[in-house]
């Protein structure tokens, strides 16, 4: 067996010497540039500190909430305003856009149950309020619940 055919365990790595000459190839500077704050013994800045701006931990007190991204919108639709409508008559997204209870077709739809219903109504939407549907329900109405 001869030195220059010997090789390090496998698995093993010895740590970064530095600061041992020029030939180690971390001589002079180590690794650390010429000048600054980083190159000095002890030097650094702490742990989320942005040059003297305002960092964002001291920020983040000051900006309340936050969006939630993921929350569906709905098209609110009260009873008072199914009222409108004949007797018997199915009600779903296409026919409360025509009426512009509705803005736009794209949100689920929700019936709240503010107001008075005397027609009988097949009201179709994504929700209903439970007094709503009681509302719907003791006209003669029936509800459909659409995903």
């Amino acid at each position: 067996m001869r030195q220059h055919i010997l090789k390090p365990a496998t698995g093993k790595k010895s740590r970064r010497r530095v600061g041992r000459g020029n030939s180690s190839g971390s001589g002079n500077y180590s690794g650390r540039g010429m000048k600054g704050q980083k190159s000095r013994s002890g030097g650094g800045v702490r742990l989320g500190f942005e040059g003297g701006q305002l960092p964002l931990i001291k920020k983040l007190p000051m900006m309340r909430g936050f969006t939630n991204i993921f929350k569906k919108k709905y098209s609110v639709v009260n009873i008072g305003s199914l009222s409108i409508y004949p007797p018997e008559s199915k009600i779903d997204a296409k026919i409360l856009f025509e009426k512009g209870l509705i803005n736009n077709l794209k949100n689920p739809i929700k019936i709240l149950g503010d107001g008075e219903i005397v027609n009988p109504l097949e009201v179709e939407a994504n929700k209903f309020s439970k007094i709503a549907i009681d509302k719907i329900q003791s006209a003669g109405g029936t509800v459909k619940e659409i995903d």
